[in-house]
């Protein structure tokens, strides 16, 4: 099984348009080619789990919403980060305008869909993966699916989450590499004082 993040796509990985469906657009936040490198370089598979409910409301197609995931893969590619493993989308939302996706569904986080497919498809190990978001949704998805921990950025919706107590413990971060540090500075302190209590 492989330990994985979990990344949101607006707001945390790009900056936030707004029902973003211009490739032209397409801006990464700042710090998230380099928190990919370090993520990937610590041996960790990277899924994007998004909530694109612009398709149900008729704002936008699949096609644009991939030619918006081929530009992220190309800023990467260009800043010398390696592409994410999957991206997985929600296109639903029950009060959208395309009947065919205004529908209640299991994939739009808070709930927990898109993760758990991701990990049917990923061998994602949940005791060993994490989210970054910049909504308490995807936190909740998160654990609801069995992360082990997570971050919420300040970037896109960061600042305006009202913070709550959630059923397992996440951190707070400036943006997608500061959560990343963060993230992976306290699993590797968890895994050395691991290693010294099975010692001892």
């Amino acid at each position: 099984m492989r330990k994985t993040f979990f990344l949101d796509r607006d707001g945390v990985m790009i900056e936030d348009e707004n029902y973003l469906a211009d490739p032209a657009k397409v801006r990464l936040c700042p710090g998230c080619a380099e928190a990919i490198r370090r993520i990937a370089g610590a041996g960790y598979q990277i899924i994007v789990t998004s909530n694109q409910s612009g398709i149900a409301r008729g704002y936008f197609s699949w096609e644009e919403v991939k030619a918006v995931e081929r530009r992220i893969e190309e800023l990467l590619d260009g800043a010398g980060a390696p592409k994410p493993a999957a991206w997985y989308y929600c296109p639903h939302h029950p009060r959208g305008a395309i009947a065919e996706y205004a529908v209640e569904c299991d994939c739009r986080k808070p709930k927990p869909g898109l993760l758990l497919q991701a990990g049917r498809e990923h061998d994602v190990d949940f005791e060993n993966a994490f989210m970054i978001g910049d909504k308490l949704s995807d936190l909740k998805a998160a654990f609801a699916a069995g992360c082990r921990s997570g971050a919420l950025v300040m970037t896109g919706h960061g600042g305006e989450q009202k913070l709550e107590l959630l059923e397992k413990p996440y951190l707070t971060a400036r943006n997608i590499l500061d959560a990343a540090e963060k993230l992976l500075a306290a699993e590797e302190s968890a895994s050395e004082t691991a290693k010294v209590e099975k010692r001892s």
